[in-house]
């Protein structure tokens, strides 16, 4: 079922309503700007990575993907019933959080015709109550999302963007707890940073200290050459 946050983002991207939902041959685009497809993904890269790529042999594709940065939880023990609590999650998203999932779309970006966008949002999470309740598991499931604000749109074009988000320089060669440090994220978050910049060619592998893979930036590794 699509989410309000969803159809919120159609209309803060399309020109018009007009330019919503629009079918391309097989495919239903989120919205048409001018020769631009838009694709809204608050889900995985990866279930649109093969329709991103068909599209992007005839057209300029611009994906969006939203990342909750705040998240105002809504809970009630049934839709559109009373509220039980209300209140921000104490976990705060970044834009690093793109690369948890940018590991099933490497195989598209970078393109020529593709700009892949992180729009970092304030979000509301609405939940309510599971009937029956679980023995194991979470009480409440998500019943919808609702975006609040957009705080801020990155753009990203090439691996070298990719590289560009990281706001402290990077030791030469550097490992993933480098990275991280680097960063501000967790080395679990690192490696699969790592695994993209790989992937899309930003960085190349350099060797091995211990058990640790080594890394140098491409750039400065052919300008050395």
């Amino acid at each position: 079922m699509e989410t309000s946050l969803h159809r919120q983002l159609k209309s803060f991207y399309a020109p018009n309503a007009e330019c919503e939902e629009i079918t391309l041959g097989s495919y239903r685009i989120d919205a048409v700007d001018g020769d631009r497809l838009i694709e809204i993904q608050h889900g995985s890269l990866g279930a649109i990575r093969d329709k991103v790529r068909r599209l992007l042999e005839n057209y300029d594709v611009h994906v969006v993907k939203p990342i909750a940065i705040r998240k105002y939880l809504i809970k009630r023990q049934k839709k559109n019933g009373e509220t039980i609590s209300a209140r921000f999650s104490p976990r705060r998203g970044s834009v690093f959080d793109l690369f948890d999932d940018m590991v099933h779309f490497t195989n598209v970006f970078p393109h020529p015709r593709l700009t892949l966008e992180v729009a970092l949002t304030i979000q509301e999470e609405h939940r309510i109550s599971r009937k029956p309740r679980h023995r194991r598991g979470k009480d409440f499931r998500v019943h919808d999302r609702v975006l609040r604000s957009v705080e801020e749109q990155i753009e990203l074009n090439t691996a070298a963007d990719l590289l560009a988000l990281i706001p402290e320089k990077l030791p030469s060669p550097f490992h993933t707890k480098d990275l991280a440090k680097a960063a501000g994220i967790p080395r679990w978050l690192a490696q699969k940073m790592a695994y993209c910049l790989r992937n899309t060619g930003a960085i190349i592998l350099a060797g091995k200290e211990k058990n640790a893979l080594l890394y140098v930036i491409a750039d400065e590794h052919q300008a050395a050459a």
